[in-house]
């Protein structure tokens, strides 16, 4: 991605972040995250005691951390952007706001129904985050997962507070879950995120607290497998839903990192959905789940950090669709 960034004129900057840990029995856990980054590769990764996190972030606390430094930010609009035009340069034909319907087979090809048109095409291969396993589904496949949609709420630093921030700085993740937990960001274009939460969204698309759509829902409860993970996970999701409506319970969490941290240092911000993927044990997926069909490829979880990982991905995808399809 940096290389990328770089050959395309992206704004990018490699700043590093650090893992902090604020309780004891987060500490094998961040170890674990330690011999992961070695395993992958990272080099200079560097141990912080409680007076070295504040030479990296004076307003951080912790009993240990983990300096990061490969870690960056980066424009992702503008990676996004400079896919589209790539492939566009290469003779593709980029659809937006077509909603597939159907596909059918017919002379040995495969007729993909949409709102805008037919498209005839030798092979499939299936991105469609929040609507894989719908999109499967319709192909006939079974997917064996069920995507579940999570909201992250963010607040966002005031300006006057962004000093409160250098860089990055994350908890140590739960093991329990895919979620990285409530972290501070700072983005490229200026400014400081803080969050996500992960709360169940009663929509696919559902970016606002208010969406709502009764089949979304519908399809949610419906599924067994959402019910043993609700069994399991009810605490942890009821304390989410907590912190969505008070802010006080969100400044809460944040201040496990920030203990200066004050609810009117924080203003609203966006909202992102996580196409989650959970199994009918109501297992949630933390790794990828493709399933290879005649003339398709369904990709139905590609979790974080899916974003910094995308063009490893895209190329994994695309040797195996070489493969699959018998393609050059």
């Amino acid at each position: 991605m940096y290389r990328f960034c770089q050959e395309h004129g992206i704004a990018h900057e490699r700043c590093g972040k650090i893992v902090v840990a604020t309780e004891e029995e987060e500490l094998p856990r961040l170890q674990e995250l330690y011999r992961r980054g070695e395993a992958n590769g990272l080099r200079g990764m560097r141990w912080l005691d409680p007076d070295e996190i504040k030479e990296y972030e004076p307003h951080a606390a912790g009993i240990r951390g983990l300096f990061v430094r490969e870690t960056g930010i980066v424009d992702y609009k503008a990676v996004a952007h400079t896919l589209g035009q790539m492939a566009s340069e290469r003779r593709c034909d980029v659809k937006t706001t077509a909603r597939f319907t159907a596909c059918r087979r017919s002379d040995g090809r495969l007729v993909l129904e949409t709102n805008a048109g037919e498209f005839h095409c030798d092979a499939l291969v299936n991105c469609g985050g929040l609507q894989s396993d719908r999109v499967a589904r319709m192909c006939g496949i079974d997917p064996r997962v069920h995507i579940i949609p999570f909201r992250g709420e963010y607040y966002e630093l005031n300006p006057s507070r962004h000093s409160l921030v250098r860089n990055l700085i994350y908890p140590v993740p739960d093991p329990r879950f895919p979620f990285l937990g409530v972290h501070f960001t700072r983005m490229i274009g200026g400014g400081v995120e803080a969050g996500p939460n992960a709360v169940l969204a009663f929509m696919r698309e559902g970016y606002r607290k208010t969406d709502f759509r009764l089949t979304d829902v519908a399809d949610t409860f419906s599924y067994r497998g959402f019910w043993k993970m609700a069994a399991r996970y009810w605490r942890t999701g009821a304390g989410e839903f907590w912190r969505s409506l008070s802010k006080n319970a969100f400044v809460s969490a944040l201040q496990r990192l920030l203990p200066e941290l004050k609810p009117e240092d924080l203003q609203p911000g966006g909202s992102g959905v996580r196409a989650q993927a959970v199994d009918t044990n109501g297992n949630l997926l933390d790794d990828f789940h493709v399933i290879r069909a005649e003339r398709m490829i369904h990709v139905l979880n590609a979790p974080s950090p899916a974003a910094t990982s995308s063009l490893s991905i895209g190329k994994t995808i695309a040797n195996m669709a070489r493969q699959h399809f018998g393609m050059d």
